[in-house]
C-alpha cells in the first residue's frame, strides 16, 4: 500500500513503535479489524468493541503472517513488531486520510437522508465505463467503515465512490477530513436520526458539513427539488449543480415513464445534450438517481452514451429493492433499512406489482420524539397508494397499522408483535401471485423473511 510504511504509520498517528528497526521501512500490505481477514504482510488493527476485545486476537494473527499490529496497551509478551497507540480507531482514521492523500485520485462523496446506497450504485455503474472505480461496499459509511473502504484502495483505481452516512452533528466533519471529496451529492434532506439532529434543518446542516473538506476547485451536486437543499446557493465561491425534475434544475429528467417492477424510462437532459434512458430498476426516486450520476459523469468527462450505458446496466444489490422471484411469489426485497421517506418511496413502487400487492413493514428506528407520528403517517400512507395489504410488524409499527385502518375501514390491514410471531404465521398472510415488499429497519432483520419467503 503505496507509502503505508511502519515508519509512516506510527508518525501519522502519533504512535510509539516497538519491534526490529528493520521493519521500519516496509510497507505494509493490507490493513484490517478482522482477524479472520488478515493478510501476510497486513496490518492489524484490534478494535474494543462492547462484547470483545480485539487485542486477544494479536498473536494469532501475527502467527498467520502479519507484518504489525496496532496495540492500544503495552504488549509484555510481544516478541512481534506492533505500534502502540491512544486510540485503535482515531489511528485507523489518522491512516486513512494519509493513505488516500498518497494516491491522489479523485473522490465522489455522498450522502442523504435517503438513498444514499442507490446513488452511489448508480454513480459508480456510471463512472466504471471510463475509469477503474472503487466504490463503498455494504454498509461501510461510518467512522470505521469509511477507513476500511479507503484501505481497500490501489494504484491502478482511478476513481473512488465513497458513501458517508453519520447520525449526529461533527459526524460528517470528521468523516470528510478523511475523504476530501472532490465532488460532494447530497440526495435529499429527510426526517432521519431526528433524536440527535432534531428536525430536517438539524439533518441539512449535519448532511452539508461534507462541504468542511472540499476540495479546492471541487464540485456539489444537489437535488434541485428538495425544499432544503434547494436554499444552498454556493459554498467558497462552488455553485452547486442542480439535478431534479423541474425544468430550471442544471441537469433535469421529463417523459418519465413506469415500465411497472421492470424498471422506469426517462429522457435525461444534460446542458445541451439529452438521451433517453431505461433505468432498471422501479421507482421515481431511481430517476433523481440517474440524474446525479449523469451530473457526476458529465463533470467527469464522460460521454452521453457512456452515461447511458453505466445506467442501463446498473445491478440491485441485495435488500436494497432487490427482486427475488420464486415459482411462488415475486419478493422485492429492500429491507436493509428505512425511514419514512423511503417506506412511502417504496409503498408507491409496490402499487405497480402483478397480483396482490402485500408490503411487510416492520419499525423505524432514530426517529426521536415524532416516531409514533411518523409511523403513523406511513400507515396513512400505505392505506392510499393503491396496494391490496399492509403487514405492520413491531411495537412501533402498531400506530402504522391504527392509523391505515383509521384511514380507510376497508383496507386490509394485519398488525403482528413481532418478527417471530410473523415467520410463524407468515404462509397464513401470503397466497401465491403475490408481489411482496418486505421492508424495515436493520434492527428488525427482516432478512429472515426474505429467506422465509423464498424458501416457501
Amino acid at each position: 500500500m503505496k507509502n503505508l510504511t511502519l515508519r509512516n504509520i506510527t508518525k501519522v498517528c502519533g504512535g510509539i513503535y516497538h519491534g526490529p528497526e528493520e521493519f521500519l521501512d516496509q510497507e505494509v500490505t493490507s490493513i484490517t479489524t478482522d482477524s479472520r481477514k488478515t493478510e501476510r504482510g497486513g496490518l492489524f488493527v484490534p478494535i474494543v468493541g462492547e462484547r470483545v476485545d480485539a487485542h486477544k486476537f494479536i498473536p494469532d494473527v501475527m502467527e498467520k503472517g502479519c507484518l504489525a499490529a496496532l496495540s492500544e496497551r503495552v504488549l509484555a509478551d510481544g516478541e512481534y513488531p506492533y505500534i502502540q497507540v491512544d486510540s485503535s480507531l482515531q489511528a485507523v482514521k489518522d491512516i486513512a486520510e494519509f493513505y488516500l492523500e498518497q494516491l491522489q485520485i479523485p473522490v465522489v462523496g455522498i450522502t442523504g437522508s435517503v438513498g444514499k446506497t442507490s446513488t452511489k450504485e448508480v454513480i459508480a455503474s456510471v463512472l466504471k465505463e471510463k475509469y477503474r472505480t472503487l466504490k463503498t461496499q455494504g454498509n461501510f459509511n461510518n467512522e470505521l467503515g469509511l477507513p476500511l473502504t479507503v484501505f481497500r484502495l490501489r494504484d491502478e483505481d482511478e476513481i473512488a465512490v465513497l458513501e458517508m452516512g453519520i447520525s449526529d452533528f461533527g459526524e460528517m466533519t470528521r468523516l470528510a477530513r478523511i475523504a476530501k471529496p472532490e465532488t460532494c451529492v447530497i440526495t435529499n434532506i429527510g426526517t432521519c436520526h431526528l433524536e440527535n439532529l432534531g428536525d430536517r434543518d438539524g439533518v441539512l446542516k449535519a448532511k452539508t458539513e461534507i462541504f468542511s473538506s472540499l476540495r479546492e476547485g471541487g464540485n456539489i451536486i444537489l437535488n434541485g427539488d428538495d425544499d432544503k437543499l434547494s436554499t444552498v446557493e454556493e459554498y467558497k465561491g462552488i455553485r452547486p449543480v442542480f439535478f431534479g425534475l423541474k425544468e430550471n434544475c442544471d441537469v433535469y429528467a421529463d417523459e418519465i415513464e413506469s415500465k411497472g417492477l421492470k424498471g422506469v424510462s426517462c429522457r435525461i437532459h444534460l446542458g445541451e445534450d439529452s438521451f433517453s434512458v431505461l433505468v432498471p430498476m422501479p421507482g421515481i426516486h431511481m430517476v433523481y438517481n440517474a440524474l446525479a450520476a449523469s451530473a457526476v459523469g458529465r463533470i467527469y468527462n464522460l460521454t452521453v452514451e457512456e452515461i447511458k450505458r453505466g445506467i442501463e446496466s446498473l445491478e440491485a444489490i441485495s435488500g436494497r429493492f432487490k427482486m427475488i422471484e420464486t415459482d411462488k411469489l415475486l419478493i422485492v426485497d429492500d429491507c436493509y433499512n428505512a425511514n419514512p421517506m423511503s417506506m412511502k418511496a417504496s409503498l408507491d413502487v409496490l402499487h405497480d406489482g402483478a397480483g396482490r400487492r402485500v408490503a411487510i413493514l416492520g419499525d423505524m428506528g432514530e426517529l426521536g420524539e415524532n416516531e409514533i407520528r411518523l409511523h403513523e403517517e406511513v400507515g396513512i400512507h400505505a392505506a392510499s397508494c393503491g396496494i391490496d395489504c399492509c403487514i405492520c410488524v413491531g411495537e412501533l409499527s402498531y400506530h402504522m397499522a391504527e392509523a391505515a385502518r383509521k384511514a380507510d375501514p376497508g383496507f386490509s390491514v394485519i398488525y403482528v408483535k413481532n418478527r417471530e410471531e410473523l415467520l410463524e404465521h407468515l404462509k397464513e398472510y401470503v397466497q401465491k401471485g403475490d408481489t411482496v415488499l418486505v421492508k424495515a429497519s436493520h434492527f428488525m432483520k427482516f432478512e429472515e423473511v426474505v429467506k422465509a419467503l423464498e424458501e416457501w
